[in-house]
């Protein structure tokens, strides 16, 4: 397969992808609407559709690595992102770190909205009801990404000053030298998957329902305006 097939290829999955990924979470919504409105609640259900959209994740996380294998350079390039989504992004994808930000600010926004309630001793068990021990918990997976971001970062410095001999051709292992950029790729998509995957494991089922709706809504809206904004700019020209 050629590099151009490979990163097309890629482009045509994460259109699928999209796609599937927004029915699954038209599914958790439902299920998650069943449950605070259902006396008793269904835990399982709502189990399932969050088991449905993680293991939607561990297969853009093996199409990405199988696509950064074949042509790393075109990965990070990112064609499938708008302008906006480039910019954001740090080793070619999403920052790990924006998840706790996000479990920061949803939790704040909810809690604020149910103050009554919890000021009332109801117990809400979603995002606005985390417990001491699970910020405790956000706290120190925060700590463990920042640093695991950080060296990650260092790594892909350290590659790119060395830059000046790909551009003059006097780099002789040339094929070592893209391998290794693959390698640190691997290792920010390995913390993304990580990540996420800690965040959601720590929550209670209506949590994770609530967590990941919010992330897929911040990539959507994101997505969406810097669509919107690419087209403007084309429109322009």
């Amino acid at each position: 397969m050629s590099q151009e097939t490979a990163i097309e290829s890629f482009k045509k999955f994460q259109h699928t992808w999209v796609e599937q990924l927004q029915h699954h979470l038209n599914h958790l919504r439902s299920v998650q609407n069943h449950h605070r409105n259902s006396a008793t609640g269904d835990e399982e259900r709502l189990r399932e559709a969050v088991e449905r959209v993680m293991e939607l994740c561990r297969e853009y996380h093996r199409a990405k690595l199988a696509a950064t294998d074949k042509d790393v350079v075109g990965v990070m390039a990112a064609p499938w992102s708008s302008a906006l989504e480039r910019s954001l992004h740090w080793v070619g994808d999403w920052r790990p770190t924006t998840l706790f930000h996000l479990v920061y600010t949803e939790s704040s926004i909810l809690f604020e909205s149910r103050i009554v309630d919890i000021l009332r001793g109801f117990r809400t068990g979603d995002l606005s009801d985390l417990s001491p021990s699970q910020f405790r918990t956000v706290s120190e997976l925060q700590c463990e990404t920042v640093k695991e971001e950080n060296a990650i970062t260092e790594e892909l410095s350290e590659w790119q000053d060395d830059a000046s001999e790909l551009v003059m051709g006097t780099v002789s292992n040339l094929d070592q030298r893209i391998r290794r950029l693959a390698e640190i790729v691997h290792r920010a998509d390995d913390l993304r998957l990580r990540s996420i995957t800690g965040v959601v494991e720590l929550l209670s089922p209506l949590q994770q329902a609530e967590f990941l709706i919010a992330a897929a809504e911040l990539r959507r809206g994101v997505s969406g305006w810097g669509s919107s904004h690419d087209r403007r700019r084309s429109a322009n020209v």
